[in-house]
């Protein structure tokens, strides 16, 4: 996988302002999301134009628990970040 590469930027958002790790959390991919947030130089709560954050696409798209788990548990996650609609 390209993120696994040092050259690679794990926070090059697309034009939403989504981030590699934002759509590996919606797919419900747990490799996926292991990953970047290995990283140390990810910000694992970084919010999209809309304001939604990896961990808000982890519970309402796939609701895949080992990913919950994985971002709850990575420091500066907040599960209480609000998106654009509050």
């Amino acid at each position: 996988m390209l993120l696994c590469r040092e050259e690679i930027n794990p926070k090059q958002p697309d034009n939403n302002g989504r981030t590699p790790l934002s759509h590996a959390a919606e797919s419900g991919n747990v490799g996926m999301v292991k990953i970047p947030l290995e990283r140390e130089d990810l910000e694992p709560d970084e919010p999209d134009n809309f304001g939604r954050t990896p961990l808000s696409y982890a519970v309402t798209r796939t609701f895949e628990l080992g990913i919950v788990k994985m971002l709850l548990g990575r420091e500066g996650v907040n599960p209480d970040h609000p998106d654009n609609n509050g």
